[in-house]
């Protein structure tokens, strides 16, 4: 569902500007946005795994590997055409399925993400990995045997709060009337307020994807 268009008032700052436009393509791009969103992150979470296993073995003094381009790539590649998609129309296709006048919807979400959609999600992760790693079913089943149910434990523990907020209480879409603009933007010195009220209460894909930015890392390890 395409978001109203903000238009920012005050300094424009070079933060500002760059969220202005960001805003600007979700509303004529949503899915693409978010997928190019997604996909962005995903590496980042990738990249940001082999950092932190690197810094571990060069204070045991290990030699570190070199930042894998490609394994970021591949995270890169599922983030843009499986996270920010699904993710897109699940979030709509509940808002459909369990509106806020059933006066049960807030445990039926959480019940269908944690339960349906984070399980099956996970699983179409490693499958999909293993497909862009070019490895067999047998890989494929050595993974799932050794570190699915550890992830998917670590997914509940972790995901659950921030999923509660965000199903339930993260509009899929927010607007915000012109008169509140002078309020909301100002100058740079309110950008990082601006940007965490803006930016994470328009569309839940986002707000998803910023703790995705440390799950992926820790996928990225644990599938190890």
């Amino acid at each position: 569902m395409p978001v109203e268009s903000v238009h920012f008032r005050g300094h424009a700052g070079v933060h500002s500007h760059l969220l202005q436009q960001y805003l600007i393509l979700l509303k004529k791009y949503p899915i693409l946005t978010k997928s190019l969103s997604s996909g962005l992150l995903s590496a980042l979470g990738n990249l940001l795994s082999q950092i932190l296993e690197a810094r571990k073995k060069a204070k045991i003094g290990t030699p570190a590997n070199e930042i894998n381009v490609a394994g970021a790539a591949r995270y890169a590649v599922f983030g843009m055409l499986i996270t920010g998609p699904v993710s897109h129309f699940v979030y709509q296709l509940m808002e459909l399925w369990m509106p806020t006048t059933d006066p049960f919807c807030i445990v039926k979400r959480l019940l269908l993400d944690r339960f349906i959609f984070a399980p099956g999600f996970l699983l179409l992760f490693y499958f999909v990995m293993n497909i862009l790693e070019a490895k067999g079913w047998e890989d494929f089943e050595k993974k799932m045997r050794s570190s699915y149910w550890t992830a998917l434990k670590m997914n509940w523990k972790v995901w659950t709060p921030f999923q509660f907020i965000n199903i339930n209480f993260v509009p899929v879409q927010v607007i915000f009337p012109s008169s509140l603009y002078p309020h909301l933007i100002y100058t740079d010195c309110d950008f990082f307020p601006v940007f965490v009220s803006v930016f994470l209460f328009q569309f839940r894909v986002l707000f998803a994807n910023f703790i995705a930015l440390f799950w992926y890392a820790y996928l990225a390890s644990v599938r190890k």
